[in-house]
């Protein structure tokens, strides 16, 4: 078990302010309108081996990628 901060014994963690608060809130709602939600990744595995003063790294990244569908032909395009 690591040794307890010292701040963490002499005072609690002030309180966060409302303009804090609003500024997390919109971060978050900004990240979400950029990040792009066609990819998704399942998981990275990174392998590292050292040899001779050289590193050898291997990263294989598992992803879903999303395509939009075509889309269906209209009604009226079918009557024609």
């Amino acid at each position: 078990m690591t040794a307890p901060e010292e701040h963490d014994e002499a005072e609690p963690a002030p309180k966060k302010t409302l303009a804090r608060s609003l500024g997390e809130f919109f971060g978050h709602i900004a990240k979400g309108v950029k990040t792009d939600p066609s990819k998704k990744v399942l998981r990275k595995e990174v392998e590292e081996e050292q040899r001779d003063g050289i590193t050898l790294r291997r990263t294989t990244i598992e992803e879903i990628e999303l395509r939009p569908s075509p889309t269906p032909p209209k009604a009226d395009d079918e009557a024609e």
